[in-house]
């Protein structure tokens, strides 16, 4: 092979290999972010939100994806969001609340709801003091958050078989199928649960607390001071079942009655890229009527509530700048988000242009400087063979002149050589070459720089 061709396959290699690396490169940057996220129970309706919602995301090609790991509990999905391990996390705050997390979106807001029935003096939670209360856990967390409303009232929760100790509730764990026919016994006075007022769950124990009263109906018992006790408990928050939340006619119930709840939250650490944090928001409020379909909790979730960004992200339970951005509706468009990096590739393209013109300059000139030492040196033998009638000097000048030609031809061979060079060379030669023979009083006729002067002239 010779050089040159082989000089021009190198070139053609290595500039495949560059595009092939730029379009890795392309290939590499434009892959969604996959984000990890932490739920738990694994067979709880958070868990079957999320995965539907990481399988519509892949389905649906977005700009970003979820890795779903599931957990026994909240407690150890916020524990994983904690320490790293998620980038998101399922949280209940009055369980455990992560330093690093910030708001998402609300998952579901639930409350603890209580039922007495349609006779009984039970008002509110404080007369509780003393009875017995079936609670309908759906989380382990439930008992805790019962505990710790009660002891604001400084009421203990006792087991089921200390019913009647002053300044306790005795709580008897109960299932929902079990209410009715627990009532209808005397195994407990009210009963309860923690869930989203409008949820099946909710409407189940009331109607289930109304077949076991003699008049079919069921009295909602109130958690007064429910701002005192967000005061307190940080986590929680206050709650009204509005009128009406459990249809019948009349409502059920009449009025608002006042309690307080806890709310499942999908969180994200503190240090999630602000874009992703919107777009994971973003596409699950999108997506939230196709979940739904497959997964009815999906119509519970709504955005935390803020007046402002400031208060947002001062609030008891911080917003994530992200989420904020796409309620606020500031997301940044794809120009906005590498507008920096646009203008740097921008200066350091031009940058590099220029460099590399000038080095294209440089070399140019490397190039052309061997034959200008050519023609030079050309030039000199004529003038010397003029000079001189010495059969040893010319002699030496015409061996000189071939190496020159040499030079010129593996030159023009090896690297780009324009027309005008090439006939400067002829010309130059063959004038020291006739400079040469002249000198030896033996040269022929040269008719051969006037031809190559006569094509050039036409050609040009």
């Amino acid at each position: 092979m010779t050089a040159p061709l082989h000089r021009r396959l190198s070139s053609w290699v290595i500039a495949g290999l560059v595009v092939a690396a730029l379009a890795g490169l392309g290939v590499w940057l434009s892959r969604p972010p996959v984000l990890t996220v932490a739920v738990g129970p694994r067979d709880g309706v958070e868990a079957h939100l999320l995965d539907a919602y990481a399988a519509a995301l892949a389905r649906n090609h977005e700009d970003i994806r979820l890795r779903v790991v599931h957990g026994d509990d909240v407690r150890e999905s916020a524990a994983a969001l904690q320490s790293g391990r998620a980038d998101l996390a399922v949280v209940r705050p009055d369980v455990r609340l992560p330093e690093n997390g910030l708001t998402l979106a609300v998952l579901s807001e639930e409350a603890l709801v209580i039922a007495a029935p349609g006779g009984s003096d039970l008002r509110s939670l404080p007369d509780l003091g003393g009875r017995r209360l079936g609670l309908v856990a759906r989380h382990g967390a439930d008992h805790a958050f019962l505990a710790g409303l009660l002891g604001f009232y400084d009421l203990a929760a006792a087991p089921a078989g200390q019913a009647g100790t002053p300044g306790a509730v005795a709580v008897v764990p109960l299932r929902l199928d079990e209410v009715a026919a627990a009532l209808a016994s005397g195994r407990i006075d009210a009963a309860a649960i923690v869930a989203a007022p409008s949820s099946a769950q909710a409407a189940h124990l009331v109607r289930a607390v109304e077949a076991a009263s003699a008049g079919r109906e069921a009295t909602l018992l109130a958690v007064p001071d429910g701002e005192a006790i967000v005061q307190r408990l940080p986590a929680l928050q206050p709650v009204t079942i509005a009128p009406g939340t459990f249809g019948g006619r009349p409502a059920r119930p009449a009025e608002d009655v006042r309690t307080v709840g806890a709310s499942y939250r999908l969180m994200a650490r503190a240090g999630l890229d602000r874009d992703d944090a919107a777009l994971v928001t973003q596409h699950l409020f999108e997506l939230r009527s196709r979940l739904a379909a497959t997964t009815p909790s999906a119509n519970l979730m709504k955005a935390p509530a803020f007046d402002s960004t400031a208060a947002a992200t001062s609030a008891r339970l911080p917003i994530h700048p992200g989420a904020v951005d796409y309620f606020e509706r500031e997301q940044q468009t794809l120009l906005q988000r590498y507008e920096d990096w646009v203008y740097l590739f921008a200066f350091l393209g031009g940058g590099l242009g220029s460099a590399g013109a000038w080095i294209g300059q440089r070399l140019a000139r490397e190039k052309r400087a061997r034959v200008d030492a050519v023609l030079d040196r050309l030039l000199a033998i004529l003038a010397e063979a003029r000079a001189t009638t010495d059969d040893a000097v010319l002699a030496a000048l015409a061996v000189e002149i071939d190496g020159l030609v040499v030079d010129g031809v593996r030159h023009a061979r090896d690297h780009a050589t324009d027309v005008g060079t090439i006939s400067a060379l002829i010309l130059a030669v063959d004038a020291a070459r006739a400079a040469v023979a002249d000198g030896r009083r033996d040269a022929p006729p040269r008719e051969r720089a006037a031809r190559v002067l006569g094509l050039h002239r036409a050609g040009a």
